[in-house]
């Protein structure tokens, strides 16, 4: 489907603008990106804070994106303990160990160097392209981050986590270098100018370029003892020089960078959020509590909310957040000069219009609740001068605790305010028409409006278009073309419509009309181009002696064969297609990223057409080259080592099989470097994967995925376990299917045994797996799905690994996951479903991993204890591992090596070393009374993805990074 992001988010992050730009089915690059460690907030600016949040894989090669100010800490590739280690354990009070002895409790272990060494190899810079494409800057960055790091203390605040010594988001990321080359027109990059003149060692967030590409911005920090150098300083650096300077002159001017950061609002002014002058000390808690904690419904509303993490207590943090979250805002020039505008206040977003004569200012003010994280707390949005005048308000939303569950359900009042891209000042909202209750029926669901940012008197918003289904984004071209999205979760239902916003007297028309989970059926996304203001706007192309309208349509390619990408010329009146390029099917895997013929207005000559392709294989890490018509020459622009030489000549197979109720199933096949079946035997196997949910049979069956993606590993992947000579099945489908009126989880049990016998039974067949040494592992909904397996087909596996997973349902009693039903609608399907209720069939061992501090809805902590407790009390073997300072996901070197120490522990003892009858008196893969069948959250895929180059953006939609991920 059809669908670029708002303008805002073109404004700032060019990812999300260059690529094919996002649907309600995202594209495949940006699939399954959901909330993990850290809440976001529409005005989050960077990626600084946004890819935090960002769920630890998705099926494609950037599984793994990270933010701007990726992970670092101390590189240290070599097989015996470093000095890095020894400080970095010191630091954190604990002690690494290289002895695989069984004891518990005795410091943090070390995995084996096969595996250490991947994990510990050097990440690749990313990096970020100029505005005129004629210039690229390299970040540099270290690995992994030391555990003292994550030990910083942090304030815990309505859904945040907030470092108080920086006054940011905690366990911020960061980089340790810029360095700037020419692109040559041979593609070619000339010598390294670094970046230099801020202090040595500091910590460099939020990197980005100008408009006209002559400066960047960014942000450093210093950890000393003193609290003031700490926190976050403005530097901006002359592209041409290389030499950075503070943009503030006063030394005691601080960044405030817990919601928005900084915003070029022209060439030569930024809009800083600063820390308020003379703020003083972080209020004290009183030793005495001025009254109970009361909480009250005596109204009677109905008020359902899913399991909220880190949320205010009481008055005290009500204050501490005030206290961390208000700014002052700050125009900053580089000629020195500096104004405040505007008073202090908990500013979330700061948008300056197009032609930067405006700002949309958004921001958050009490009353605040307990129930509820910030985002739903009660919102204002104002619209100034770009100098700080008070214009007017746009709207003032109450606190809305009363979102009902159902998906989608949305907020009452404006919502997705924004600037249209094409219009120099004009902005553009949704309004819910059912109260933004999904159970309501009504037509039209949604309305959108658009308004001048200083209307004349008595002038009313104007109606651009009504919709029936949800609201999902506009794509701007100009006043004859705009598309507009539309979709229904609970149908799949997704619409594409061509408006013409400038022409009254043509109607508007449905484009595409398709299912979601249709992936075969997917035209593909508009490509966008950047204007002259930094907004991104829908690429209108020309051919010589054609008067057509035409666009570029950049889709993943879904076959029955796996993804073959390609690019269409596509004709927007008569709907008629030409493919222009395609991948090569054959070996490589190839993706169009980006225009980079857009530096000129107007329409773009066919003939002139540049591309920035992505282009990799199962054994070749991902290389960048630009792609030029009409010859369609490449020139490669990267040459990036392969992250893990050792594993160079891995195999890897998308292989097909099918359910016993005819659902065809999917997945990835990996065996090690050199092996071979016939003269090796079966190998032990690990099978890793996160089940999805699907209206139809015929959805679910379909191949996702391309066999010739590179195989990225992240420091916690399952593909780790090839270098100890594993068979791993990664990401078989595990499809939970409701169709019709049916609800998919209400069959749960029964589809989850049935996916898992079918992929068991497929290994088996190709004799690549020992059918007593099939471990089964998962994370987040994995862990539950492994849970889950192990009490229901014990048969099929010898043990299980299960990582920050949830294991009682009626813990998490209004949803979870895709389920919008509460415990006491559907009570059956929570109990059924929950491994806890079923804990006293569970006889395999099972390895339960957590973060002590998992702030993910619904995964708390407290599951994995009482999960274990409730095996143990049924003498389970089992074991528990709860991790000091993790979140949701693992960050820490001490943690991650301790955790693939953990899991190869568990593998070799219970898995390589099984001689167990797997089945208990059944055949692996067949039906047992007891263990084949059933009575009949957290979307936070688990880690499988990393080692590879991949793109991330920044603030102002001008640039690509490229580098290795690091989180997974």
């Amino acid at each position: 489907m059809l669908r670029t992001p708002n303008p805002k988010v073109h404004h700032r992050f060019s990812l999300l603008s260059f690529l094919a730009l996002p649907s309600p089915s995202p594209p495949p690059r940006l699939r399954r990106l959901t909330v993990g460690r850290a809440p976001c907030h529409l005005g989050i600016r960077h990626l600084g804070n946004l890819f935090r949040s960002i769920a630890m894989t998705t099926p494609s090669r950037l599984r793994n994106l990270v933010h701007a100010g990726a992970v670092a800490a101390a590189e240290d590739g070599g097989t015996s303990r470093s000095s890095n280690e020894a400080a970095s354990a010191a630091a954190a009070g604990s002690s690494l160990d290289y002895d695989d002895d069984l004891a518990v409790g005795c410091g943090y272990r070390l995995p084996p160097p096969e595996i250490r060494d991947i994990v510990d190899a050097s990440p690749l810079p990313a990096l970020s392209f100029s505005p005129h494409r004629d210039k690229i800057i390299f970040l540099k960055r270290r690995a992994l981050p030391p555990l003292v790091e994550l030990a910083r203390p942090e304030e815990k605040l309505a859904g945040l986590r907030i470092d108080g010594k920086c006054n940011t988001r905690s366990r911020m990321s960061f980089y340790t270098g810029i360095g700037i080359h020419q692109l040559q027109t041979d593609g070619k990059l000339g010598p390294e100018r670094e970046v230099r003149g801020f202090p040595d060692g500091a910590k460099i967030n939020f990197v980005t370029w100008s408009n006209d590409g002559r400066h960047l911005a960014f942000s450093t920090r210093v950890d000393e003892e003193d609290n003031s150098s700490s926190k976050l300083r403005v530097w901006v650096a002359n592209v041409e020089t290389g030499i950075a300077r503070p943009l503030f002159q006063s030394p005691d001017v601080h960044l405030n960078a817990v919601f928005d950061n900084f915003v070029w609002v022209d060439d030569s002014t930024l809009i800083v959020c600063t820390i308020p002058s003379g703020r003083g000390d972080p209020p004290k808690k009183p030793l005495v509590p001025s009254g109970p904690k009361i909480q009250s419904n005596e109204q009677k509303n109905v008020v359902q909310v899913r399991t909220f993490q880190d949320l205010l207590k009481d008055e005290h943090d009500e204050d501490m957040f005030d206290y961390y979250t208000t700014s002052q805002l700050v125009l900053a020039s580089l000629d020195g000069s500096t104004k405040e505008i505007g008073p202090p206040a908990v500013y979330t977003s700061v948008d300056p219009s197009p032609d930067g004569k405006y700002l949309m200012i958004s921001s958050i003010h009490r009353p605040y609740s307990y129930i509820v994280p910030c985002g739903r707390f009660p919102k204002k949005v104002d619209v100034w001068t770009a100098d700080g005048k008070f214009v007017r308000e746009l709207c003032d939303l109450p606190l809305a605790e009363d979102i009902p569950i159902a998906f989608s359900s949305v907020r009452k009042g404006m919502r997705s305010i924004n600037w249209r891209a094409d219009k120099p000042s004009t902005l553009y909202w949704a309004e819910t028409q059912d109260g933004g209750d999904a159970k309501v029926e009504v037509s039209p669901r949604d309305m959108i409006y658009a308004q001048s940012a200083e209307p004349i008197e008595g002038e009313e918003p104007e109606i651009l278009h009504k919709l029936d289904l949800r609201y999902g984004g506009i794509s701007w071209c100009d006043d004859s073309m705009a598309l507009v999205y539309e979709s229904w979760y609970k149908t799949r239902r997704t619409r594409t419509w061509v408006i013409s916003p400038g022409l009254k007297d043509v109607s508007p028309r449905i484009l595409f009309d398709r299912s979601s989970e249709d992936v075969y059926s997917d035209p593909g996304s508009p490509m966008a181009r950047r204007t002259s203001a930094g907004t991104y706007v829908i690429a209108k192309l020309k051919k010589e002696n054609d008067e057509g309208t035409y666009i570029l349509l950049n889709g993943s390619g879904a076959t029955p064969e796996g993804n073959i990408p390609f690019l269409d010329l596509f004709e927007l009146n008569t709907g008629n297609k030409e493919r222009i390029w395609q991948s090569d099917k054959e070996k490589y895997y190839e993706t169009v990223v980006a225009l980079m013929s857009d530096q000129n207005e107007g329409d773009i000559c066919i003939d002139q057409l540049k591309i920035l392709t992505s282009k990799e294989s199962k054994t070749e890490n991902t290389q960048y080259y630009i792609l030029s018509w009409p010859d369609k020459k490449a020139f490669q622009i990267t040459n990036f080592p392969h992250p893990y030489p050792q594993l160079a000549s891995l195999q890897k197979e998308m292989i097909r099989y099918q359910r016993k109720d005819g659902v065809q199933l999917t997945a990835t096949l990996y065996l090690p470097p050199n092996y071979h079946p016939s003269k090796d035997g079966p190998l032990p196997c690990l099978v890793w994967s996160y089940p999805g949910e699907f209206k139809s049979k015929d959805a679910a069956s379909q191949v996702r995925g391309s066999p010739n993606e590179f195989a990225g590993i992240g420091p916690t992947s399952a593909l780790l376990w090839l270098a100890r000579r594993f068979a791993i099945l990664s990401g078989p489908t595990i499809p939970i299917i409701g169709e019709g009126d049916e609800e998919a989880n209400d069959r749960y049990v029964e589809q989850l045994v049935a996916s898992a016998e079918a992929a068991v039974e497929e290994v088996i067949r190709r004799g690549v797996a020992h059918p007593n040494k099939i471990a089964v592992g998962g994370h987040s909904y994995g862990a539950f799905m492994t849970a889950n397996l192990l009490a229901h087909a014990p048969h099929l596996f010898c043990c299980g690994i299960a990582r920050s997973g949830a294991y009682n349902r009626t813990l998490t009693p209004f949803g979870f996951q895709n389920e919008d039903r509460t415990l006491w609608e559907a009570t059956n399907t929570y109990v059924i479903m929950s491994p806890f209720m079923s804990a006293n069939k569970i006889k395999k061992p099972i390895l339960l991993i957590h973060g002590e501090e998992d702030n993910n809805p619904g995964t708390l902590t407290m599951q994995s204890d009482r999960f274990f407790n409730a095996l143990k009390g049924h003498g389970a073997l089992c074991r528990l591992v709860v991790l000091p300072f993790e979140s949701h996901g693992y960050s820490s070197r001490e943690s991650i090596m301790h955790v693939l120490w953990e899991t190869d522990r568990w593998l070799q003892t219970h898995c390589v070393s099984n001689t167990a009858d797997t089945s208990e008196g059944a055949a692996p893969g067949k039906d047992n009374a007891d263990k084949g069948t059933a009575d009949s959250e957290e979307k936070v895929p688990a880690a499988t993805g990393g080692g590879t180059p991949e793109l991330v953006d920044s603030q102002l939609g001008d640039a690509f990074w490229i580098g290795r991920s690091l989180l997974w």
